[in-house]
């Protein structure tokens, strides 16, 4: 009897073909979830790219008024927006920074620059980002100029 057991193997085969099936299946519910997981990584990787070319252009805004250091107002994009000043600031933008005159190395000291900081925040789709950069504008004359 033990040998007829052995013997007939009708369904081993159906047993071995359902195991391989539920193995494909976690396999394809594995890259489904992958998949879904790094398409949203991608488009909050947009997002905040978004909102810093929105910030990059602010900062490129007050770059290009200096010496003014007026605040820059609230634009708006398609999907994002900018203001000069920090992300609190968002209602009430803030004027750029004046850091006053200082000597620059290789200028004798008749010659200085002016500092500026310019804070800048972009925003898109609820995503913030914030540059800080200090620019030097000149060379000014520092000393008095008498004519004869």
């Amino acid at each position: 009897m033990e040998r007829d057991i052995l013997i007939n193997k009708n369904g081993v085969a159906l047993v071995i073909a359902l195991i391989m099936l539920l193995i494909l299946t976690f396999i394809g519910i594995s890259a489904i979830s992958t998949t879904t997981f790094e398409t949203n990584i991608t488009g909050n990787e947009r997002v905040g790219t978004d909102a810093f070319y929105a910030s990059e252009a602010i900062f490129q805004v007050g770059l290009n008024q200096l010496p003014d250091t007026k605040p820059i107002a609230r634009t708006i994009g398609e999907d994002s927006h900018g203001w000069s000043g920090k992300p609190e600031d968002k209602g009430s933008p803030q004027s750029l920074i004046d850091l006053q005159l200082y000597p620059k190395a290789g200028y004798d000291s008749s010659w200085a620059f002016n500092r500026y900081q310019i804070n800048a925040t972009g925003e898109s789709l609820g995503a913030m980002r914030e540059v800080e950069v200090q620019v030097s504008y000149g060379p000014f004359s520092a000393s008095t100029q008498y004519s004869n």
